[in-house]
């Protein structure tokens, strides 16, 4: 990632090594970033259940107000910016996610907004869903709208899509590297510029929405 005044004011200063990172400016003041990281996933897990139980409400709109929504719920003890768009550009090993400069980003978003909005989920079987699902998430994952907390928010925001259909997905059920990894594969690359779903149809585990209720468990735990 090339480093800009821009990216580097998102960093304490004095925390910011060779390769450009360092801990993200948070409400907490707090510096020592694998403390950081403890606190921030002891709030977010709270605010997640919060999410997942409805004893929070967010609109379901399915698009950019949606995933601002969730930000915002999950991260509004850490950090300021919580539920604001991301103002710099970020890749992640090869690829880049959508540029902010070119329309990218905001195209990607109301190709969300669209993926989500013309699939009839309560008619899907499980295959359908799993496709419907691995699509829906490929615009979410290239569009990575935040700074931080993009696969937490994702993965809550596909929860309310399924919850229209008859599965819910168990993010549990698949290791977190694995799917990671099967993420980055959809994104564009230089010899395939455009969005693959296929590797994530493959880790999709759609649940029965009636069995997961029967079993009492909670969806959603811990996010990559």
């Amino acid at each position: 990632m090339e480093r800009t005044e821009a990216w580097d004011s998102c960093f304490y200063p004095e925390t910011i090594n060779e390769a450009g990172y360092g801990t993200l400016k948070n409400k907490l003041g707090e510096r020592d970033p694998l403390a950081l990281r403890s606190i921030e996933y002891g709030y977010t897990s709270i605010r997640e259940r919060e999410l997942l139980s409805g004893s929070a409400k967010v609109d379901h709109t399915y698009g950019a107000d949606h995933l601002r929504a969730i930000h915002h719920h999950l991260f509004q003890d850490i950090y300021d910016w919580a539920g604001e768009f991301r103002t710099i550009n970020m890749g992640k090993n090869a690829a880049d996610f959508a540029n902010i400069e070119n329309g990218d980003l905001d195209q990607t978003l109301k190709e969300v907004q669209r993926a989500a909005g013309q699939v009839h989920w309560a008619d899907l079987n499980a295959e359908q869903f799993a496709m419907s699902s691995a699509a829906l998430f490929s615009f979410v994952n290239h569009a990575h709208p935040f700074r931080e907390g993009n696969g937490r928010t994702s993965k809550i925001f596909m929860e309310h899509v399924a919850e229209q259909s008859n599965f819910t997905l168990d993010f549990s059920q698949v290791d977190r590297d694995l799917w990671n990894a099967t993420s980055e594969a959809s994104r564009p690359k230089p010899e395939r510029p455009y969005l693959d779903p296929l590797p994530l149809v493959k880790r999709v585990r759609p649940c029965d929405q009636r069995t997961r209720r029967r079993a009492g468990e909670r969806i959603g735990r811990r996010s990559p």
